[in-house]
């Protein structure tokens, strides 16, 4: 295992955002936006459960990548929805995104590229994630210029399984 997605691991796990380059895996180098601390701030976790949960969640939002919001084939794809606990979890998170996409005027409805910007975990079973979709977009007269949309996702540990649990619209 190479010793850097451990290490960038690691410094997300104590809080720490990603950047651009190597200034992400020496410390905390610039980013997008941040994460707001919980209440009662962010919790250290062990490398393992770290390692675990940022797994999970870059290979969830890696499937997103190029994939149309505005289609079934997406919709209905179970790779997605068993990132959530119930069916109705994923109607919610699906809408609201989709719903976020429109309104940023991604083209088609589909991301070009998606990063996690930062993860806090607010708990040993709770993890805030800052997420930035980037893409075309698709209003005329732009001449596909780039568009972004930032979001934040919490995600929670039950049954040793991590899944998302989506805001309401």
């Amino acid at each position: 295992m190479s010793l850097r997605p451990l290490a960038a691991a690691l410094l997300l796990a104590l809080g720490c955002g990603p950047s651009i380059g190597l200034l992400g895996v020496l410390g905390c180098g610039p980013s997008i936006g941040h994460v707001a601390p919980p209440e009662g701030g962010s919790v250290a976790v062990g490398p393992e459960t770290a390692l675990a949960f940022q797994s999970r969640a870059e290979a969830f939002y890696q499937r997103l990548i190029r994939r149309r919001f505005n289609a079934l084939e997406t919709f209905n794809d179970p790779y997605l929805r068993e990132h959530f606990r119930s069916v109705d979890r994923f109607f919610d998170y699906y809408a609201s995104l989709a719903t976020d996409l429109d309104d940023a005027h991604f083209q088609k409805s589909r991301p070009g590229a998606v990063a996690v910007q930062e993860f806090v975990f607010a708990s040993p079973t709770e993890v805030r994630v800052l997420i930035l979709f980037s893409g075309k977009d698709d209003r005329p007269l732009r001449g596909l210029a780039d568009v972004g949309l930032l979001r934040l996702d919490r995600w929670e540990r039950a049954d040793n399984r991590w899944s998302i649990t989506p805001g309401k619209l």
